[in-house]
């Protein structure tokens, strides 16, 4: 069982988020949401798997040594395209060249290696 004594002058908020916090660290809100419903075999084991994952990082970080941010899945690189999904160099598929110093976008791209805009 859970006490916090109010102690003077301290406001009834602040005993308040003692107590919750002290619930928090207890599990006792996680059991009362564990019994309110009856909760699926898939559910629970998937629940329990998430659950062995975020302990087995807690470890690794203060062991200190970082490991895969996610054991199951290991490091694997992404595919595609840039995160704002354009291409190689910035601009959309169609997209005219803009010249910021101009205001130009009627700007012609170069033909070949030797071809230059004039």
């Amino acid at each position: 069982m859970i006490r916090v004594q109010v102690r003077p002058n301290e406001p009834l908020e602040a005993a308040l988020r003692r107590f919750k916090r002290q619930c928090n660290y207890s599990g006792i809100f996680r059991l009362a949401k564990k019994y309110a419903h009856h909760e699926k075999r898939s559910d629970r084991r998937r629940r329990e798997e998430r659950e062995r994952i975020r302990n087995i990082q807690m470890a690794e970080r203060r062991r200190g040594n970082g490991g895969p941010k996610n054991p199951r899945v290991g490091n694997k690189k992404r595919k595609g395209k840039n995160a704002t999904g354009r291409g190689a160099r910035g601009q959309r598929p169609g997209e005219q060249d803009f010249d910021p110093l101009t205001a130009d976008t009627t700007m012609q791209k170069p033909v070949g290696a030797g071809a230059s805009v004039e």
